[in-house]
């Protein structure tokens, strides 16, 4: 039997197909921009979690691992590909936390479209789990979070979530509590996901800084 790693690194991402992801900035990127976005988003994470050198990455893909850019990713960031199961937010992230923690004793597990999210912030994040929390968390402005870190997998944390709602992180601190969890937070971060993130973006010079993503 193979021994478990100490630490991993799951990234969820979809498929950056033109008119499937981030909808909400297709008036004003356009589908192919919006696309595009969503690409160097996805590889600024998994650039992130890939330098940090925490421990595997493992990308989550979604609806299918054989889009190209998941392939590349694979072969330029060494990154494992699996493929999210159906169902909401909450089943998938529970499926993959079930997953790896059959791999890794302390699992993290990041979206794809937090720009400010640095390794710093990872090792924090693990150092939380190595310490004896129970979880991890970086809150996310919009209510919702941009990181879970777990030693074990709980269904209480993902079912019957308002997933996609401001609500996210305090129903989710709410189950935290009734099961009697310790964790720790990070500081709050934010995410791209509306015309005014894309603003902030832009205005804090990432579009410039960040390294070209990769053209499908």
């Amino acid at each position: 039997m193979a021994a478990r790693n100490e630490n991993s690194i799951l990234i969820f991402a979809r498929a950056p197909v033109p008119g499937d992801v981030k909808t909400r900035l297709i008036p004003l990127l356009g589908a192919h921009g919006a696309a595009s976005l969503h690409r160097r988003l996805t590889e600024h994470a998994l650039a992130v979690a890939h330098e940090s050198g925490i421990g595997p990455v493992e990308l989550w893909c979604t609806p299918s691992i054989d889009d190209a850019f998941f392939q590349r990713s694979h072969e330029r960031f060494k990154a494992e590909l699996h493929l999210q199961c159906e169902g909401d937010l909450g089943m998938r992230m529970l499926d993959a936390f079930e997953n790896a923690l059959g791999r890794s004793r302390h699992v993290l597990l990041i979206g794809s479209d937090c720009p400010s999210m640095t390794g710093a912030d990872l090792w924090t994040a693990v150092r939380a789990l190595r310490d004896g929390r129970d979880a991890v968390f970086c809150p996310a402005q919009d209510g919702g979070y941009t990181l879970i870190g777990l030693r074990h997998a709980m269904p209480a944390l993902f079912d019957a979530i308002t997933w996609g709602t401001g609500s996210v992180m305090e129903e989710t601190r709410q189950r935290l509590r009734i099961l009697g969890w310790r964790w720790h937070e990070l500081p709050t971060q934010w995410d791209v996901d509306l015309p005014e993130d894309y603003a902030r973006l832009v205005s804090e010079g990432w579009m410039e800084n960040a390294a070209p993503g990769r053209q499908a």
